[in-house]
């Protein structure tokens, strides 16, 4: 790989591309090193590929109740159709005339205080969700920066990926293991766990010379990318079935899988 195309990858670029944050200029520039460089095509793959794994573990629904009051909000004002009949006297037409003219100032008067009434409790509601949105786009805020957090550290070249497939014990059982020996992280994506007991659960371990270390509890609830403690120098990282809540000792006779990490 040429100094350049090396130049370009550190450059941060190639991020920023994938989740929309570069100009007109660095999208051009992006796009031309993608179809000329095959080393820059595999690496934007490579991030696409972990953007996608961080995504899943982020994802969240949007509100459901938004449109809702939107909707509400929308809705057409009453109205109110009047009919009259008048067959008084000739000589009560202007008594009549007046009553009725002052019935129709009532009744046009307590319409738009009901409107206004209704606008008022509609802008209260608009208010709130304008509120709640900004909350929402702080949280996103928040979020995307967490992915980006996490993207970078799956696109590190010093972070290795180590998948763990059960054993005929728990043949369904999949995670994936990213860790970073340079910058002494490591993160776990579980991929799917087989269902247990409820007396039961899975514990993450790391063997260091003969001595197992807890890791932490898996479960199915923790279906996206998590954090683990950074064992030094770990040989393999093992997942046993333990007593609900964890064991200080792993059960080694109830191992599902195990990884080797040299």
């Amino acid at each position: 790989m040429n100094e350049k195309i090396t130049t370009f990858l550190n450059s941060g670029l190639l991020e920023n591309y994938l989740i929309g944050e570069t100009t007109s200029a660095e999208t051009e520039m992006v796009e031309t090193y993608i179809s000329k460089y095959p080393e820059v095509q595999n690496a934007y793959n490579t991030l696409q590929h972990n953007l996608e794994i961080v995504a899943k573990s982020n994802a969240v629904e949007a509100p459901k109740h938004i449109l809702n009051n939107v909707l509400e909000a929308l809705d057409d004002a009453p109205v109110v159709k009047m009919t009259t009949g008048i067959t008084k006297k000739p000589w009560y037409k202007y008594t009549v005339a007046a009553s009725v003219a002052a019935l129709i100032f009532a009744c046009t008067s307590y319409l738009f205080y009901s409107q206004n009434q209704k606008l008022a409790a509609e802008n209260q509601i608009v208010v709130d969700e304008i509120f709640d949105l900004r909350n929402d786009i702080e949280q996103n805020n928040k979020m995307l920066d967490n992915v980006m957090r996490q993207l970078l550290k799956l696109n590190n070249p010093e972070t290795a990926k180590y998948i763990i497939n059960g054993n005929e014990r728990a043949k369904d059982l999949k995670t994936v293991a990213y860790i970073n020996p340079k910058e002494k992280t490591s993160m776990i994506d579980v991929v799917s766990l087989p269902e247990l007991p409820e007396e039961q659960c899975y514990q993450i371990w790391a063997e260091l010379q003969g001595k197992m270390v807890s890791l932490g509890i898996l479960s199915e609830s923790d279906r996206q990318l998590i954090n683990i403690p950074y064992a030094e120098n770990a040989l393999a990282l093992n997942i046993t079935i333990e007593p609900k809540g964890g064991n200080d000792i792993a059960s080694l006779e109830n191992k599902v899988a195990e990884v080797s990490l040299q």
